[in-house]
């Protein structure tokens, strides 16, 4: 068995990296993000990036790194908001972005997985977002033509991991992480836990290790709240 195990990000990621290449980036929020792997790409310095993922991080954190150390030249996203570097890039000129409806957006990247070149969606008919693309009228309804997207390279957080690459992700981490595991040429994965090999029950398998060419143990993770709204306890009245 090949042994898909790395000791760090930084040697996870060794020979994979090459400027102007795309990497696809999983995780929504602050949820799912490769939080070692992201570090260890801007401690390399790779350069005039294309990033395709749901944002670009948040202040501080995850692609936000990258982006503010130049490193990002296009964004394919769904999502600019609450992110004030995102969005003044963009605005001043000094980053693309292809902007896509967030199922639009999974559903290219699935493709891309399962070797889909097109597929028509009604979403984003009549907007900017069909400008420049083919449409096909079905059954009476006009649909645009969207392709497939596809990356270099593949960087995923999931919870736990098997030696032969299987993974299991948790909760609300399992966003875009199991279908951007398919559509990259290679794929990294950091993880909380790694367990032997035959030790995941198949059916609990979300993404098989045929998809996963290297595993890197990640824990411990700071477990950030994106946003926390608190309110005052209530008022207690004691028993007579």
């Amino acid at each position: 068995m090949v042994d898909k195990i790395y000791p760090d990000a930084a040697r996870a990621l060794d020979g994979l990296l090459f400027d102007g290449m795309t990497i696809m980036s999983g995780g929504f929020g602050l949820s799912g993000n490769p939080e070692r792997l992201i570090p260890a790409i801007m401690a390399a310095g790779t350069k005039g990036l294309t990033v395709i993922s749901n944002n670009c991080g948040a202040d501080g954190f995850g692609l936000w790194m990258l982006l503010n150390n130049g490193q990002i030249a296009r964004m394919i996203s769904s999502y600019v908001g609450e992110n004030k570097l995102f969005e003044q890039l963009y605005l001043d000129g000094r980053l693309a972005l292809e902007l896509n409806p967030q199922g639009t957006l999974a559903e290219r990247i699935r493709a891309g997985g399962a070797g889909i070149p097109a597929f028509y969606t009604r979403t984003g008919v009549g907007t900017i977002v069909a400008e420049g693309k083919p449409t096909e009228i079905f059954d009476g309804v006009e649909y645009v033509r969207e392709t497939w997207l596809k990356a270099d390279l593949s960087i995923i957080k999931a919870w736990k991991a098997d030696t032969a690459g299987n993974l299991i992700y948790r909760k609300t981490a399992r966003n875009f992480n199991p279908v951007m595991a398919t559509a990259g040429k290679v794929t990294v994965a950091e993880v909380e836990e790694i367990v032997p090999a035959g030790s995941i029950d198949p059916d609990h398998i979300h993404t098989p290790g045929i998809y996963v060419d290297r595993v890197v143990m990640g824990a411990p993770y700071e477990k950030r709240i994106e946003k926390l709204t608190t309110r005052p306890r209530p008022q207690t009245v004691d028993a007579a």
